[in-house]
């Protein structure tokens, strides 16, 4: 019997009749995709600072993350094309395949730490049945269960999966978990005061910001399914938002009140502990379905005739060697390299999209006959990535997302005008 996969749609634009997700759905997926075990790891990291700190920098860093992604997914739910194809009237058709390599190979690195964080969980739950065997075992279990959901696609995971059990098994595990952490002793003085050598302010704010923006170059992929651009940005902007404000916030009380740097170790500390860490498990696999699946659409973006199981299939693989030799402790670093490379990129697309060309949008038939590769695109991208990398060296304080992002606008604007007016004088 031969096995038929789901339509694949590939870098064509989504037909009408297939573009059914409403605000509900979008609402859903998007905080599943905002919880999970690493977006925990993640909030550890500002666990020097006060409850009301990391309160207000998971919120900030929260709603301006989730606002860049949401506002990404636009271009995607209103001409139906994925990330890396609406990036070809920025870049140009050939200029594409550069962030469509660098979002491979994040997706790559994401894949294999989604894969590893399960494996590391689920190994602690089995390693008394398992022993050594335990951790390499897991890694296969959940990397083979990874690729059969990215092949079901995005329509299935998110309304027979997703909708009907993932998300409110963490919901209810989530819940749980925070109850328990907010009755603890340690509860209090951490709502007096964080550690004297604490995480500056806005660099802590870079790593919030960091995790929506990580996901920007995948949005699309997404939200190209919409049946209302309004449904999508909402459903997005609102998901996203809760779950990662959440879960910032309980990686760093976790660590904070609890005393345990090790976020699994923690959660297993709690009462039905390990009940609510198995459960927040059955979700993460939507994590690195994303990863998998999104891969594969990108990869699509170079090589459009190749079948997508063949790019899942590379990327699962990959993802497994990666969790299997590279250790976590190379994750605040991965998050911030992602910052400094994708969050002025935004900043250039959304410059073209929703300021140079408001009043002459973007037509479907220039993604499919953009030019070989726009250099005012690039030069707003490389002027954002050098404000970010040395404000990241130089100033840390002052954080480097938002200058990164004005800087790359500010570029892309200032160039459309100087290219403007030699044309209007030659009209007169």
């Amino acid at each position: 019997m031969k096995i038929r996969l789901p339509p694949e749609w590939g870098t064509d634009p989504v037909p009408e009749n297939s573009r059914i997700l409403r605000f509900f759905d979008y609402f859903v997926l998007w905080s599943s995709l905002g919880v999970g075990l690493l977006v925990m790891v993640a909030g550890s990291f500002l666990s020097s600072l006060s409850f009301f700190e990391v309160l207000a920098v998971s919120l900030a860093g929260s709603v301006i993350g989730s606002l860049m992604l949401a506002s990404a997914g636009v271009v995607g739910s209103r001409y139906g094309v994925p990330t890396m194809v609406s990036l070809r009237p920025v870049l140009g058709l050939r200029g594409s395949y550069v962030p469509t390599v660098l979002n491979i190979v994040q997706l790559i690195g994401w894949t294999g730490f989604e894969i590893m964080i399960m494996a590391q969980a689920a190994g602690v739950l089995t390693g008394w049945l398992f022993g050594e065997l335990s951790f390499p075992l897991w890694v296969v279990v959940f990397s083979l269960w990874c690729l059969l959901l990215a092949l079901g696609g995005p329509l299935a995971v998110v309304r027979k999966w997703l909708e009907r059990y993932a998300i409110w098994l963490v919901y209810i595990s989530s819940i749980w978990i925070t109850y328990l952490v907010a009755t603890s002793p340690g509860v209090g003085q951490w709502l007096t005061g964080g550690k004297p050598d604490a995480i500056p302010l806005l660099l802590a704010l870079d790593i919030v910001v960091a995790m929506p923006v990580s996901w920007w170059p995948l949005v699309s992929d997404y939200n190209r399914f919409a049946a209302k651009s309004s449904s999508s940005f909402w459903g997005t902007l609102s998901g996203y938002t809760l779950s990662n404000t959440w879960f910032y916030l309980l990686g760093a009380a976790l660590v904070a009140v609890l005393g345990i740097n090790d976020i699994i170790s923690a959660i297993g500390t709690l009462f039905l502990g390990n009940a609510a860490l198995i459960l927040i498990l059955v979700d993460e696999t939507d994590n690195g379905f994303a990863d998998i699946y999104s891969s594969a659409v990108s990869f699509q973006n170079i090589f459009p005739k190749t079948p997508q199981w063949v790019f899942a299939a590379f990327t699962t693989a990959a993802g497994a060697l990666l969790a299997l030799t590279v250790p976590l402790l190379q994750y605040e670093w991965f998050l911030l390299l992602i910052g400094s490379l994708f969050v002025p990129l935004l900043g250039a697309m959304t410059a073209e999209f929703f300021i140079n060309r408001r009043n002459n949008p973007p037509v479907l038939d220039e993604f499919y006959q953009s030019s070989g590769v726009k250099i005012r695109g690039f030069v707003s991208w490389i002027a954002g990535i050098l404000v970010y990398v040395a404000i990241i060296q130089l100033a840390p304080d002052i954080g480097a997302s938002l200058p990164s992002f004005l800087t790359a606008v500010s570029v892309s604007v200032l160039q459309a005008q100087l290219l403007k007016r030699p044309l209007e004088k030659e009209t007169r």
